[in-house]
């Protein structure tokens, strides 16, 4: 059987990995909900609640599409649609294949056809890695949040500031991903200087930007929250083909 990224079997794979999730989802609502009558909870105001819920979770799956197709021209749809319908995000996942493609010499993107070894290599990379936190949570959260409360009796302040610098250092590993081209901006032995390593630098920059603006925007209007991530990650990709055909 010849292989391909969209074959009908790995649709069917991820199809029903996917379907056993969405039945795990909809049966602890079922238990929930039953629960709830159980204990005397006011029903019209759980199903305003949910239907609540069900609204403003559209704005953030359109990131999640973006993410799917972003990553199905290198790799087709199955393995994305699967990575990001269950345990996974567009930072993580991009990361993770572009090492594992950068690793069999070939660039993200810019893949005419894989292989199945190639295929099962980048799947591997990306599922595992991202498995560690799954299986650290029950071997070290209880310790971890025993600290972090003992800190937070004994200074709360210097607790904030530690939660604080654990966040911006979480931030800072993905921002070096972004300007890990940049000193290729000047190469002295051939004389040149390629602007290809500022197209992430220029696209984020618009991405923060937006972000900033609908932040200002929140004070007056607030249900732009749930919009603001969608909204910046589409103007910010959008953003890419001009500063693209700028920078050359």
């Amino acid at each position: 059987m010849e292989f391909y990224v969209n074959h009908p079997v790995l649709f069917f794979l991820a199809g029903v990995i996917i379907l056993a999730v969405l039945g795990q989802s909809v049966y602890f609502l079922w238990k929930a909900m039953k629960r709830s009558k159980e204990l005397g909870m006011d029903q019209n105001k759980l199903m305003k609640t949910i239907r609540t819920a069900a609204v403003f979770t559209i704005a953030p799956a359109v990131s999640i599409v973006i993410s799917v197709i972003t990553l199905a021209k290198s790799l087709g749809i199955p393995l994305p649609w699967l990575r990001l319908s269950v345990v996974g995000s567009l930072s993580y996942e991009a990361i993770a294949a572009s090492n594992a493609v950068s690793a069999m010499g070939l660039e993200l993107g810019k893949i005419s056809e894989l292989t199945a070894q190639q295929y099962v290599n980048i799947t591997l990379v990306m599922t595992i890695s991202i498995m560690v936190g799954i299986w650290l949570v029950p071997a070290i959260s209880k310790k971890l949040l025993g600290g972090m409360s003992n800190l937070e009796a004994k200074d709360k302040k210097w607790a904030d500031i530690f939660q604080n610098a654990m966040f911006i250092g979480m931030i800072a590993a993905f921002l070096g991903y972004v300007f890990c081209d940049f000193s290729m901006l000047w190469n002295p032995t051939e004389g040149v200087a390629p602007t290809t390593g500022l197209i992430p630098v220029c696209v984020m920059g618009v991405s923060a930007a937006i972000m900033v603006v609908l932040g200002l925007a929140m004070k007056k209007w607030k249900w732009l929250g749930d919009y603001a991530l969608p909204i910046s990650l589409v103007l910010g990709m959008a953003s890419a083909i001009p500063i693209t055909a700028l920078l050359g």
